[in-house]
């Protein structure tokens, strides 16, 4: 089942009109629960690509997780201190977190990693 929730009348009409003609498809009824909405691309959160975290990143969250310093994830994984420190202020940005704590929280609820 569809749903269609779109402001513009015509357009929802003639599109309403479209999907009636496709076998075995329902249009919900206003309010109806629906497996698919179609709805304005302006409602939707935008993809953010940058959000989704590399291997290596990874790797230095779960260092984290375990309490290692900058130093000692550089030493783990075999970079520098200063491309340590990078991996980690993206960690945060792309975490939206407000520290080293609170970046291993959020990645825990998020499934990213496991303690």
């Amino acid at each position: 089942m569809i749903a269609v929730d779109i402001a513009d009348a015509e357009l929802s009409e003639r599109l309403l009109a479209s999907l009636s003609d496709v076998p075995g498809l329902r249009v919900a009824q206003r309010g109806e629960p629906a497996d698919v909405a179609v709805v304005p691309a302006d409602t939707l959160p935008a993809a953010d690509a940058d959000a989704a975290l590399t291997r290596r990143e990874v790797e230095v969250l779960a260092l984290m997780a375990e309490g290692a310093s900058n130093k000692a994830i550089a030493r783990r994984l075999g970079i520098s201190v200063h491309t340590a420190k990078f991996h980690v202020g993206s960690l945060l940005d792309k975490l939206d977190a407000t520290g080293r704590t609170d970046a291993v929280a959020q990645a825990v609820r998020q499934g990213v990693i496991h303690l």
